[in-house]
């Protein structure tokens, strides 16, 4: 029996969407409860929350998350002196036709624009960012955070809030995807984090870059493999390689899934799954409560680091190039099969240019096999440090700082203000208020691009940097590099696999697009997934269409996934059987309709067939 004055808490998270995070998270907690009186359940995965459809908890409280943002100009004060829009790191202020226009979607409310206006003539009002919903059941106390449509750069703010609910006890924590500032927020200072992944080259790829950021943070994970059907040996081989402990496994059966899709609990279904969860949590606990270190063996620099930025990379918002035609391909949560299918069209389409706009877990390259020709380090914002000798600890720019990055501490008896680097989103605010010359700044390397070759097109695609920030920036320039292929290769069509989500890469990766497909499951947590992404598409007017992936793991829901295609004015395009051709597929690098020929593959031939009539209807 634990204490239960003891605050325990585990961060559950993966390197994809797909791989299974929620299905252990809610199944955990369940089990956990059954156990101990206090568990508590916190959805930190605010752009698609879904554990709530799987604990179903009475709900007993909502609080609205806001902050203080800019709003507006008084143009009466204004004089057009254009200080607010050369500061803003984010491109969210613009001056046009003498007018200046703040664009809600991109600005990340770090208030230099604030700062710097002469005049003050920035108009600062609250601005709703999400709200947090409190429940019960069954004894778990559960928390989950629904992020406002459009508000992607906001979702470390909302993990942050959400965390304040932790309690005594057990705490649970599911994270976003990924390896970016939410998940970072999510998993740092956890006394666990267990990564969920699968024994498929995707998984086995994200893994990688997921064990790399929570390394980061100082801790050292523990690996949980979901679907271990096991076609090689090269999960454990890393495993083994980086001296990672996998805790359990959990087998590949389609009743899970079926289970699943209907917002069943796995533990409540099946005895034998009941039994492995037993023992996971037992262990889990365990875990908990050692000092985990990380193998000195594995320790490693950043790839990032001290690096100089090409002249080129500065200038990636500058390029000179014509938009052009632009399909692009996203889903409300991973693991939908966005990427797979996207592979399939680039087959289908050849020659056509290809943009992985996936930058915090990129995969189509392992299904491409791109030959890289050119590439470059992305910059998206500045790296800042504070100078000892000359700061006087004022603690302004403590104060100035909206993200919390820059911390108090204690040190030889003399008090010192640091920055927080996996808090810092680089704004750059704090030199701004600075009297002392005490901080210094430099622009800093957030990602790496790519210009590669494949047997489908030429293909642009990037990789983010761990726990970076400006995602959406990097996903710009992926974009902006496609276009550039387009007008070199004299081809006018672009295939883009964009990320999933709601958030700030999502909406770089659609905005301007021709035409967005939403590829989604029928699950529960998949309908919800989607109607949350079709807001966001809703949002920026683009005309969209649906496929459903494993559409026979719940007719019924695939059903009410075309009634919310007709409530959203979204085509319903067609639907996917289950099949596991595509992972076979995956295994030898190859999209599934390169692979064999089958009703699945005779499926996505169709759905390509007649996206390309809507989307050059579109155009």
């Amino acid at each position: 029996m634990i204490k239960e004055s003891k605050q325990i808490k585990i961060a559950v998270s993966s390197g994809k969407g797909g791989t299974g995070k929620t299905f252990v998270a809610t199944n955990l907690a369940k089990v956990l409860s059954k156990k101990y009186r206090q568990v508590c359940y916190l959805d930190c995965d605010v752009e698609e929350p879904n554990g709530h459809l799987f604990l179903n908890p009475v709900i007993k409280n909502q609080e609205e998350v806001t902050l203080i943002a800019p709003m507006g100009i008084d143009e009466e004060k204004c004089t057009l002196c254009g200080e607010c829009a050369e500061v803003c790191k984010y491109n969210a202020i613009a001056i046009v036709n003498k007018k200046v226009l703040i664009f809600k979607e991109l600005c990340h409310v770090c208030g230099a624009c604030e700062i710097v206006c002469p005049v003050n003539a920035i108009v600062e009002k609250k601005r709703k960012i999400g709200i947090i919903k409190e429940g019960i059941n069954e004894g778990i106390k559960i928390y989950y955070a629904l992020l406002e449509t459009a508000e992607g750069g906001m979702s470390p703010r909302l993990v942050a809030k959400v965390k304040e609910y932790l309690g005594e006890g057990i705490n649970i924590l599911d994270s976003p995807p990924g390896t970016s500032c939410p998940v970072v927020e999510t998993v740092r200072d956890m006394d666990l984090c267990i990564l969920v992944t699968d024994p498929t080259p995707f998984g086995v790829n994200d893994l990688k870059l997921s064990v790399d950021m929570v390394r980061d943070t100082g801790q050292e994970p523990v690996i949980l493999v979901n679907r271990a059907e096991y076609k090689n040996n090269d999960l454990k081989d890393y495993c083994l390689k980086e001296q990672l402990d996998i805790i359990g496994e959990i087998p590949d059966e389609r009743k899970i899934a079926e289970s699943y899709s209907q917002g069943q609990l796995a533990v409540e279904q099946f005895p034998e799954i009941k039994k492995i969860f037993d023992k996971l949590a037992d262990r889990i606990l365990v875990l908990a409560k050692q000092q985990r270190r990380i193998p000195e063996l594995v320790k490693r620099k950043n790839y990032l680091s001290d690096k100089k930025i090409p002249e080129e990379t500065k200038k990636y918002d500058n390029l000179d190039i014509t938009k052009p035609k632009e399909l692009v391909v996203i889903s409300g949560k991973g693991g939908t099969g966005k990427t797979s299918l996207t592979a399939c069209f680039t087959a289908l389409a050849k020659p056509t240019v290809i943009s992985d706009c996936d930058v915090d877990a990129a995969d189509l390259y392992l299904v491409l096999s791109p030959q890289v020709k050119e590439k470059g380090f992305f910059s998206g914002g500045v790296e800042v440090d504070i100078k000892q000798d000359l700061c006087v600890q004022c603690g302004d720019c403590e104060q100035a700082c909206r993200f919390s990055a820059i911390k108090e501490y204690e040190g030889g008896g003399k008090k010192q203000y640091v920055i927080d680097k996996l808090a810092c989103e680089g704004c750059g605010t704090c030199e701004l208020v600075c009297e002392y010359d005490a901080i210094e700044s430099k622009p800093s390397i957030n990602g790496e691009w790519f210009i590669s070759e494949t047997r489908n097109g030429p293909m642009s695609h990037a990789k983010l940097g761990i726990a970076e920030e400006n995602s959406g920036k990097l996903v710009t320039l992926v974009r902006e590099k496609a276009a550039l292929l387009s007008k070199q290769n004299k081809i006018s069509e672009v295939i883009i696999d964009g990320a999933p989500g709601t958030g700030c890469p999502v909406i770089s990766s659609i905005t301007g697009a021709d035409y967005a497909l939403a590829v989604t499951e029928p699950t529960v947590s998949g309908v919800h997934d989607l109607e949350r992404v079709l807001q966001v598409i809703d949002h920026f007017k683009i005309k969209s269409g649906i496929v459903v992936n494993k559409y026979d793991l719940n007719k019924g829901l695939t059903q009410k996934i075309k009634e919310l295609a007709k409530q959203y004015n979204s085509e319903f395009i067609g639907v996917i059987p289950y099949g596991k051709e595509v992972t076979e597929a995956q295994m030898q690098k190859l999209s599934v309709v390169e692979y064999t020929d089958t009703p699945l593959t005779k499926s996505i031939k169709d759905i390509w067939e007649k996206i390309s009539v809507h989307w050059k209807q579109k155009v």
